[in-house]
């Protein structure tokens, strides 16, 4: 451990992978902010504690059994010339459920009654969000832990990189969450990227990788553009007063 404080190239590395953790983490946060916008601001806030927690957890996890892990990228069987993995299944299963997921929640908006429901159904509305959270915490978990494995080779540095990204994961949720909430546009926009990210998933299931930086850069664009939309009504609004 000591001989790791004292390398350039392990903090070189621990940067870098912290750096792409956190990145990678987005796609979980938007998540969150979404999914915990249906119950109560308390339960909210105690769902994502829960499932920044549950992220933390699975990755350190799947860290502790590199062995089997790394085994979930050997082809288990062929169809129609494609070799799939363990991986692939669990990436392509966790993108249709965010597809299906956030094509029901853009239905519940559009609607806008279905949302009161939900909000009333109380406790089970709140095991529901939970179970949601881990589903995609553990397809989110995988895809970074297989990432860490990829491009470290001390384990202290993955659990490291992984500790640092899901602590800024958890001091942005609330305040992405909030923003989210108080902004109806702004969510429909997280849906619509939790369709994006469902479709690159499943595409990374079949073996064609869309460049994430194409879809972080989308997003990105997106999301500054909205900013200023919101900005504008607000400054529009005071003008008004």
């Amino acid at each position: 451990m000591m001989h790791l404080l004292a390398s350039p190239e392990a903090w070189a590395a621990l940067l870098t992978l912290t750096s792409l953790e956190i990145v990678l983490g987005i796609d979980n946060v938007i998540f969150l902010s979404v999914i915990v916008s249906r119950i109560p601001e308390k339960q909210a806030h105690r769902a994502r504690q829960i499932g920044l927690a549950l992220a933390l957890v699975f990755r350190i996890i799947l860290l502790s059994v590199l062995v089997w892990l790394i085994g979930l990228t050997a082809p288990v069987f062929s169809f129609v010339g494609y070799d799939f993995s363990w991986r692939d299944l669990i990436l392509i299963g966790g993108g249709l459920f965010l597809i299906a997921k956030a094509t029901h929640e853009i239905h519940a908006e559009v609607e806008a009654d279905e949302g009161e429901g939900d909000r009333a159904s109380g406790r089970n509305a709140f095991f529901w969000v939970i179970v949601q959270i881990i589903v995609i915490d553990i397809v989110f978990s995988l895809d970074s832990i297989i990432t860490a494995i990829g491009m470290a080779q001390d384990i202290e540095i993955m659990i490291a990189a992984v500790v640092i990204a899901c602590l800024i994961m958890y001091l942005s949720s609330g305040p992405v969450s909030r923003f989210v909430a108080e902004h109806p546009t702004t969510k429909m926009l997280a849906l619509a990227f939790l369709v994006l990210i469902g479709v690159a998933l499943v595409a990374d299931g079949f073996q064609f990788h869309i460049p994430r930086g194409y879809i972080y850069f989308a997003i990105a664009f997106s999301a500054a553009v909205e900013f200023f939309n919101v900005l504008a009504k607000r400054n529009r609004r005071k003008a008004g007063k």
